[in-house]
């Protein structure tokens, strides 16, 4: 037998001893101020345990429970188990002529959609991610880390200016070297061929190393132009715009390389058969070992016994008449009032604070106004508070109480600054509304707060163009009615985005929010460039 969680006898059951012997040893208070005739006369007649017999059976029982929580087991067994898997690295034409716009949104977005449906696709695989144009790069090495993945799929900058050309020669060396301990090569190619006439090297380097290309045709037979970043369209050296198509010679290097050759489907078809192929010609080959340990456990033995001796601990505690009963009672409500005098809301005020929440959500702001105010001035209740004399339409003291609201909560801090921000708009000083909003989106990338800030700043700007219009021209009066009129719809605007939330309404304030905000933040991938004895020829198309 062996304990699996020892470390929990050594931090619970010594300190439990040395409690339990200063607890048997420490003498009755009482004793200390009356006679034993008088503690007699006091003490409850108890016909069962004594109190030392007592402590002892619940110390027991406290044994037990400890051997029971460091978990004891016997028929201890290890057991290994082996993944199999395919290993597919996939690659991805990033050359210029992918920018070609014959597929919706262009080649390379469609290129990148197609890698997402291999992913989902892949269930029995292994994959690795390369991007190729001039030279090679390492998106990913082969893994099942699907999540991770999809994520570098999805963040990958396609506004990254990769060296210009169409190297497929490199893109086999990269996959050799990340396939180098598998008996099965295979190569997903996700190109429009480039425009080299023939893959003779190519075909000879992946028969040798007995790597299987696979590949999607990933444009048009009529092909397209090639839109630039500036809005230009891409033109050859005597100032012809290029059309790029399929160059279908691709079609040879797949074929020849024990590989297969499909035309893009919008749907997940060619991938489909594709996979189904790799699948069924390849060797699964062991991707990752685990190993993990059975037991026999023995807890419940030690947590029965526990739970007996505290039933029989708790079962010898003496009776009490009615009488004392409530008279204990009585005694405990006392003590317990009297010694809490700073409780965080006293039960008597239950009441108050569901009658001002129903007030507030009446919109009866007056009774809500006079039930908060007359409650313990917690920061909950001065937000609360703050945001019934907005409602009010008292915005100076409404600004006066979320100013003097102190808070280590960012979420809740940000719901203030919000509504501080919207208060100071309705008081005309947009200054200060500006350093609100400034402030709360330093917390929080909020949507509404953004707009508030930016109406704010625009009729900032307009104060400042109208200063220096009065001093030139003394008649303004059409151009005044005009600001009011556009300050009227911004504050309609700004009143409409206000936020005035209950704490309770200030859950978790948007980890999935977050979270989707990463996920399509556009970052630049890390990328290892690698090194190709091929180069492409200088004289071939830049695109």
């Amino acid at each position: 037998m062996q304990f699996l969680y020892v470390n929990v006898i050594y931090l619970m059951l010594i300190p439990s001893i040395i409690l339990m012997i200063l607890i048997l040893k420490k003498k009755n208070s009482f004793e200390k101020y009356f006679s034993e005739e008088t503690i007699s006369k006091l003490s409850i007649s108890n016909n069962y345990f004594s109190n030392k017999a007592r402590n002892t059976t619940l110390f027991i029982s406290l044994l037990f429970m400890i051997f029971a929580l460091a978990r004891p087991v016997t028929n201890e067994k290890i057991h290994e188990t082996k993944q199999e898997l395919n290993a597919i690295v996939v690659a991805i034409d990033v050359s210029k002529s992918m920018m070609a716009n014959d597929i919706y949104p262009n080649r390379l977005e469609f290129a990148k959609k197609k890698v997402l449906d291999i992913i989902e696709l892949s269930k029995t695989n292994a994959l690795g991610v390369i991007l190729f144009a001039k030279s090679s790069f390492i998106l990913s090495p082969v893994t099942q880390d699907f999540n991770s993945l999809k994520i570098l799929i999805k963040n990958l900058d396609t506004g990254i200016n990769f060296d210009n050309g169409t190297n497929i020669y490199s893109t086999l060396e990269t996959t050799n070297k990340l396939l180098k301990n598998y008996t099965s090569k295979n190569l997903f190619l996700l190109s429009d061929g480039g425009d080299k006439k023939e893959f003779k090297e190519e075909i000879e380097f992946a028969n040798k190393q007995n790597i299987n290309i696979y590949t999607i045709g990933t444009a048009t037979n009529q092909g397209s132009a090639i839109k630039l970043d500036n809005g230009n369209y891409l033109v050859d050296k005597n100032g012809n715009i290029v059309n790029v198509d399929l160059n279908e010679n691709i079609k040879k290097l797949s074929l020849e390389t024990s590989g297969g050759y499909i035309n893009y489907s919008l749907d997940s078809n060619d991938i489909s058969q594709i996979l189904k192929e790799i699948n069924s010609k390849s060797e699964r080959q062991e991707f990752k070992k685990k190993s993990f340990k059975t037991y026999t456990e023995l807890f419940i033995y030690p947590l029965s016994l526990g739970l007996f001796f505290l039933l029989i601990a708790f079962s010898s505690l003496p009776s009490f008449k009615s009488k004392n009963k409530i008279n204990i009672f009585i005694l405990f409500t006392i003590f317990y009032f009297l010694n809490n005098p700073n409780m965080e809301a006293s039960i008597f005020d239950f009441k108050t604070i569901d009658k001002a929440n129903n007030s507030y959500k009446s919109e009866n702001y007056k009774k809500a106004i006079e039930q908060y105010s007359s409650l313990e001035q917690k920061e909950q209740t001065k937000y609360n508070l703050a945001n019934s004399l907005y409602k009010d339409k008292k915005y100076k003291e409404a600004i006066k109480i979320y100013k003097d609201i102190k808070s280590k909560d960012k979420k809740f801090d940000f719901q203030r600054l919000h509504n501080l921000g919207n208060s100071y708009v309705n008081t005309g000083n947009l200054k200060k509304a500006k350093e609100s909003y400034e402030n709360a989106l330093k917390i929080k990338n909020d949507k509404q707060t953004k707009e508030n800030l930016e109406l704010v700043k625009k009729e900032i700007e307009k104060k400042k163009t109208s200063n220096n219009k009065d001093e030139q021209k003394e008649s303004s009066d059409k151009k005044n009615e005009q600001k009011e009129s556009s300050d009227k719809k911004n504050n309609k605007k700004i009143k409409q985005n206000e936020k005035t939330y209950n704490q309770n309404e200030i859950s978790d304030l948007e980890e999935e929010k977050w979270i989707k905000q990463l996920e399509s933040q556009k970052t630049n991938s890390l990328l290892k460039k690698m090194d190709s004895i091929e180069k492409v020829n200088d004289s071939e198309n830049f695109w």
